[in-house]
């Protein structure tokens, strides 16, 4: 059994490319893989277990990631996948979930924004500017190498300074800072959240313009966009059942469905598309696997019993 650790993984330095080409590759055998909704187990203030388990046939791999929340920690979010042989079922590896969570996050983020933006698209105005917003700039702008954007940034805390920062060498990129959210969308082609809370929406539908693709990372804010947005797409149709205006989503679609050629994506520039992903298990076990193949990690034996009787 392999261990692979947060620092194995960022030693690899993989292309950003490869993550978004590996959110499609996941997401084109979704309906051949085994892929139930997480089991959360909440069992103090702000606390809580989350066991994220799938099969993958096309990868041979089966594997679990569990998911920790403790407040008092920082971060106070932690996470480990295990992989197995679906084959054999030998425990092939346990692995970092952080690093793998926030890239195929920002992953999943960058091709949805790619993928169902209009074209041309030049504007993006981003809200939440930590891990996942990195994570997803980092791997969209690499991706469109070749083109310029405008990207607007609330002013919050000093987090744009750093973000701006971050970006600074890169030529293709120039910033405006907004100082509320009204401004922050008005004129955006793409708006990219990944605020983890918000109270209420951020701001009214209409300030939302034609042709603008919203991608909520965690979902909250964009209640009102549910029922006026001409689409609305979701890495999985369960994630999005319970959701307050899930029967009045005009039209309605799985990404994997778009990916697949059974659903339309974007079919002009003036439609408003709102696309949730919430996050499934095929992509953590499906980077965990293509990770496995890829970082050079220390063996560990299990030791477990080689025979049937073995009391």
């Amino acid at each position: 059994m392999k261990v692979i650790g947060h620092d194995d993984i960022m030693r690899a330095n993989i292309d950003p490319l490869r993550f978004y080409e590996w959110v499609e590759e996941a997401l084109s055998v979704k309906s051949t893989s085994m892929n139930p909704a997480k089991t959360s187990i909440p069992f103090s203030e702000g606390k809580f277990f989350n066991f994220m388990p799938c099969i993958i046939p096309s990868m041979n791999i089966a594997g679990a990631k569990i998911v920790s929340r403790y407040p008092e920690r920082s971060p106070a979010l932690d996470s480990q996948i295990m992989i197995y042989d679906l084959r054999t079922g030998e425990f092939k590896a346990i692995i970092d979930g952080s690093y793998i969570t926030t890239m195929r996050t920002g992953a999943v983020a960058a091709h949805s924004m790619g993928l169902f933006s209009k074209k041309n698209a030049k504007t993006i105005s981003v809200l939440g500017l930590g891990n996942t917003a990195r994570a997803a700039m980092d791997i969209f702008l690499r991706k469109n190498s070749d083109r310029k954007f405008t990207i607007k940034i609330l002013r919050y805390k000093g987090q744009e300074v750093s973000f701006m920062a971050r970006y600074r060498d890169n030529r293709n990129v120039e910033f405006v800072i907004c100082d509320e959210y009204d401004g922050l969308v008005e004129g955006a082609d793409v708006v990219l959240s990944c605020v983890t809370y918000c109270s209420g929406d951020i701001c009214s539908e209409d300030k939302f313009p034609a042709g603008c693709t919203v991608v909520p990372v965690h979902t909250r804010g964009f209640m009102c966009c549910d029922p006026v947005f001409d689409k609305v797409f979701a890495d999985d149709t369960d994630h999005v059942r319970g959701f307050k205006h899930f029967s009045q989503f005009k039209r309605f679609s799985e990404v994997s469905d778009v990916i697949g050629g059974k659903a339309k994506g974007r079919e002009n520039d003036n439609e408003r598309i709102l696309v949730y992903n919430v996050g499934i298990s095929l992509h953590d076990i499906f980077f965990a696997g293509k990770i496995l193949d890829i970082v050079q990690s220390q063996e560990v034996k299990m030791a477990a019993p080689l025979e049937k009787h073995w009391m």
